[in-house]
């Protein structure tokens, strides 16, 4: 059996499930497994399976108070005809790079791959552990979250939604899906601030207890659908192997060669996943972690020291402008041998100074990791040559993966099989996307979609093309300051 610990100590050996129904840890840590659980099974063994078979045989090994029947359940609802693709994530070769495509979901960003299954797992949780107070799902979005998340939980019986998004810090698509998304039981509120004060909002209403109390007199208890949930960060470590056993299906790689992988990270999740996979057992050898303009991770592995007091930068890859990535604190715990204290340290310093720094041997246990960063006109020019050469279309998220990992092969000279983490339609960024390569973007937004369309030779997403004509529900907005009592009005109406 896996049991669960916060990152910071304050609480220990819970369940997968109550993991999972709580978010956030009262002490305001993360909960990772008291270990990482080894394969057991062979990777070859997992050729010709699917992607929900493939799901299970990794999730179980951290899922453990979940039977088989409620796993495969969960699984089965969550990948189904809302993909629209039947190898749910597809790899496309283009231009020496795997490029793994985690956007065939209902809201076409990779966050579907998660937010798919956790209401289902979150559902079972619910029912196992005898709960029958409102789960209201509280989370902040730097874009794909929000949306991936209302249309995940909307209508879910005994959940309601209440979603936070930086006013103008997102792209026009990213916030129509957000405010027409349809449902009882959501809402989506843009703050005047940017993600971290958005995401700091959140955590702080998950610390208060005297919130938590009033809330529990109404019959309501919160939970996150952000990747601090376990929730969210299991179900993400499916697609790497997946990716992986495609490969070796196709005879790209032999039994136990290794791969390298690129991830476009902002809050850290994704390539967390990622190298979790690794320590199961998955034949990984660098995790390269792609960074924006905002590159305060690039930074922290060049150094050893976290930095966010520095100027927030709004770029065409939005859902990376991220200051303070959450779920780097996972790492930091397991590399000081999951000292909770060591951890909650520098988390502390991290709030009061906004920086902190980590020791060698904390250091050198990150070396799997190989920082990089491309700004947004090394971004640009990456997905216009991409599409000169090979007529393969990007959005700017993977354009920052792809640029960082050109350069990173470029500087090395390391050229094993290399797996890029494809993280969004270009159609979400579809002005950027087109003005990477055309040179120009004129037009309203769904003048320039039709262009892509013609551009790359693909149909346009139906999630894109609803957005015409839906109406816009949520017109909230709040100051940063504001957020608890926002929530607590939310709270009122969509119980």
């Amino acid at each position: 059996m896996i049991y669960y610990n916060s990152t910071r100590g304050g609480e220990k050996n819970i369940t997968a499930s109550q993991a999972i129904l709580k978010g956030l840890a009262c002490d305001g840590g993360l909960f990772m497994p008291d270990r990482i659980p080894e394969f057991d099974f062979n990777v070859k063994d997992l050729c010709g399976k699917t992607y929900q078979e493939i799901a299970y045989e990794v999730m179980k090994l951290y899922l453990t108070d979940y039977t088989k029947e409620e796993l495969c359940e969960c699984i089965a609802g969550a990948y189904d005809e809302k993909f629209d693709t039947e190898e749910i994530a597809p790899i496309t070769y283009a231009d020496g790079a795997y490029y793994l495509e985690l956007y065939h979901g209902a809201t076409i960003a990779f966050k579907d791959m998660a937010l798919s299954i956790l209401p289902h797992l979150m559902t079972v949780a619910a029912k196992k552990n005898n709960v029958s107070d409102k789960i209201i799902i509280l989370t902040a979005t730097s874009g794909d979250t929000g949306k991936a998340a209302m249309a995940g939980f909307a209508d879910v019986p005994g959940t309601g939604i209440i979603v936070f998004f930086p006013k103008g810090g997102v792209s026009h698509i990213q916030q129509l899906q957000m405010t027409t998304q349809r449902g009882a039981n959501v809402t989506a509120v843009a703050i005047h601030g940017n993600f971290d004060d958005a995401q700091t909002g959140v955590k702080k209403i998950f610390g208060d207890a005297e919130f938590a109390e009033e809330l529990r007199k109404k019959g309501v208890r919160l939970s996150s659908a952000n990747s601090i949930n376990i929730g969210r960060l299991v179900p993400q470590i499916v697609y790497y192997v997946y990716s992986y056993v495609k490969l070796l299906e196709c005879g790209r790689i032999g039994e136990n060669g290794k791969i390298n992988i690129s991830v476009p990270t902002g809050n850290f999740g994704n390539i967390l996943a990622a190298y979790m996979a690794k320590c199961m057992g998955l034949p990984v050898d660098r995790l390269i972690c792609a960074s924006n303009d905002n590159k305060v991770l690039y930074d922290f592995f060049e150094t050893g020291v976290y930095d966010k007091n520095r100027e927030f930068v709004l770029t065409d890859s939005p859902s990376m402008d991220i200051l303070v990535s959450s779920n780097l604190e996972r790492l930091i715990y397991l590399s000081s041998g999951c000292d909770a204290q060591c951890n909650s340290r520098l988390m502390e310093s991290l709030s009061r100074t906004g920086e902190y720094e980590v020791s060698s041997s904390m250091k050198d246990y990150m070396r799997d990791f190989a920082g990089g960063y491309a700004d947004e006109e090394r971004v640009h020019k990456k997905i216009k040559d991409l599409y000169d050469r090979t007529g393969y279309v990007i959005d700017t998220h993977t354009g920052v993966a792809a640029a960082v990992y050109e350069d990173y092969r470029n500087r090395t000279k390391d050229d094993k099989v290399t797996v890029i983490a494809s993280t969004a339609s270009p159609y979400k960024f579809s002005k950027a996307v087109v003005g990477a390569i055309t040179g120009q973007a004129e037009g309203d937004d769904f003048e320039i979609i039709d262009r892509l369309s013609e551009i790359s030779n693909t149909s346009v997403p139906n999630a894109v093309k609803e957005l015409k004509t839906l109406e816009v529900r949520h017109k909230a907005e709040c100051e940063k300051d504001n957020m608890k009592e926002t929530v607590r009005q939310a709270i009122d109406w969509i119980s």
